[in-house]
């Protein structure tokens, strides 16, 4: 098992100022962090890359998709859009020395058509994410695609569907990950959601229901992690948390109050959390 924490608790496009934060997530005992890739300047990855191995961590990273480049548009030019940026992001994953990638990346994040995905819009993200993953292989770089509650997407909600998805992608590249947050949303039974996936998972995100710091809510961990271990999964834990550090991240995920004392206090709780639930029972 590895486990790393998500920048995105500190910032949307992470840069030197941010190193030392990251030199205390190393001490604390994490094995890498979860860089967040907006901001698609390789040559910055490259360097950024550099400073974190230089720390002796690891890394993957998290990217969105938007409207004006939503793989799943009905417009042929905004598809064609969408998997070009989501290659350069694959481009910075590889400068940066990530290895894996994940996010909602399939479909616009916050844009809704008022029902469910078509069946042409499903087979657009299906056809969009195998030219992705073909480039993915090229770049030796994993794809973790991201389920999301329904307030956030709608094209994939729940992990079953995520594993339908990757599984008609049907590349070794591409992947899927499963998030506890919107697990604890959707998945009416939680042990059955992470066992319909086992055999595509790749990722793990570990998060509160409120976002804030894991443990302090009503996320059922012991099921997670319960079944996590009956089948078999041994990949990265990466905490997943938000707050009011950052303006535009705290208003894209809804953040107005605060709900933790500090954010490397919150990454060392998490971590603590991850560690013991895995002794306990790997």
């Amino acid at each position: 098992m590895k486990f790393g924490m998500n920048l995105l608790l500190w910032s949307g496009d992470p840069d030197d100022s941010l190193l030392p934060v990251i030199e205390e997530l190393k001490n604390m005992g994490y094995d890498g962090v979860e860089v967040p890739l907006f901001n698609l300047d390789v040559d910055k990855w490259a360097k950024y890359g550099e400073k974190i191995k230089a720390l002796d961590l690891k890394c993957t990273a998290v990217t969105v998709r938007n409207l004006e480049d939503n793989p799943i548009s009905a417009d042929a030019a905004v598809r064609a859009k969408g998997v070009e940026l989501n290659k350069k992001t694959l481009d910075c994953c590889a400068a940066l020395g990530a290895e894996t990638l994940v996010g909602p990346y399939h479909s616009a994040i916050g844009h809704f058509s008022g029902a469910g995905p078509t069946a042409d819009e499903w087979k657009w993200g299906v056809d969009s994410m195998r030219q992705v993953a073909e480039y993915a292989g090229d770049v030796k770089v994993m794809l973790g695609v991201e389920a999301l509650n329904r307030f956030e997407c709608y094209l994939l909600n729940v992990h079953k569907d995520s594993a339908r998805f990757v599984r008609e992608v049907d590349h070794p590249n591409c992947k899927m990950m499963y998030d506890t947050f919107h697990s604890n949303i959707e998945e009416g039974d939680i042990a059955q959601a992470i066992r319909d996936c086992s055999d595509v998972l790749h990722h793990v995100h570990i998060s509160e229901n409120n976002r804030a710091t894991p443990g302090t809510g009503h996320v059922d961990f012991d099921t997670n992690f319960d079944t996590l271990k009956e089948v078999g999964y041994d990949g990265w834990m990466v905490v997943e948390a938000f707050g009011l550090a950052l303006p535009e991240i705290a208003a894209a995920t809804k953040i107005w109050r605060k709900m933790f004392d500090t954010e490397l206090q919150l990454a060392k709780d998490g971590l603590e959390l991850m560690k013991r639930e895995v002794a306990k029972r790997w």
